[in-house]
């Protein structure tokens, strides 16, 4: 599940390495519309799956699959990258706020919507182009940051203080990757979340978009999920969906 300002495309790398290696992936769109709305998408798409599932999200995905897979039976395991693992009641707003503020809070800028439709969000969210690269993907190559910079999609500015409902991580394993290098989310708030939720932690040096700057270490963490999860050994197949 991929976060603000991207798309499933971020996952490209991760998707890769995963099909090799046998496993069968989705990666569905985020509507970043709001924390209510998006998790009841996400939910529907985990139902319709009937195989045990691994719930993965990068920065605010994390927020929506904690709503998203508390009721789901079938997600055996939980893993954040660079990303929100709220409790109950608490929105984005509430952990940015907690910790020391990153770059990212003078890179971004809000933007109104010419037309507001019944029920929808009448703001949205983006980061500006020239601070995009080193913002949000400082140690991806230049044409590679500079591409993701005008191909951002924008999120609600009301999802940011959606509040969330009971967290998945409370009666699920999780996992999770701090980006050490972070300029979007603070390390420190990762480690918080992390630690909250008693995660297994993975130390990554990279920015937020560690999810294509370091496929491979966050694959590895999704298989030891994986296999944790379903109690499948290192020597089996991984044929769940993720």
């Amino acid at each position: 599940m991929h976060g603000a300002f991207t798309d499933a495309s971020s996952w490209a790398g991760v998707i890769s390495l995963l099909r090799a290696a046998g496993s069968t992936v989705h990666a569905p769109a985020n509507p970043l519309r709001g924390l209510t709305y998006d998790a009841a998408y996400i939910e529907k798409v985990v139902h319709d799956i009937n195989d045990p599932v691994v719930l993965v999200g990068h920065g605010y995905g994390g927020a929506v699959i904690t709503q998203a897979a508390t009721d789901a039976d079938n997600v055996v395991a939980l893993c954040y990258v660079a990303a929100f693992g709220l409790d109950v009641g608490e929105c984005i707003v509430d952990i940015t706020s907690r910790f020391p503020p990153m770059p990212v809070v003078d890179a971004t800028f809000t933007a109104d919507l010419p037309t507001q439709l019944p029920g929808g969000p009448d703001s949205e969210l983006y980061i500006s182009e020239e601070r995009f690269p080193q913002v949000y993907a400082a140690d991806l190559p230049p044409h590679v940051k500079n591409v993701m910079s005008v191909a951002q999609r924008p999120i609600a500015h009301s999802a940011l203080t959606s509040r969330s409902g009971p967290p998945a991580w409370a009666s699920k394993p999780s996992w999770y990757a701090i980006a050490t290098a972070d300029r979007m989310l603070n390390p420190t708030a990762q480690r918080f979340m992390a630690q909250r939720m008693a995660a297994t932690e993975y130390l990554l040096d990279g920015s937020h978009a560690v999810v294509l700057s370091q496929p491979d270490a966050v694959v590895a963490m999704i298989r030891e999920a994986a296999e944790q999860g379903t109690g499948r050994g290192d020597g089996e197949e991984l044929g769940q969906p993720f």
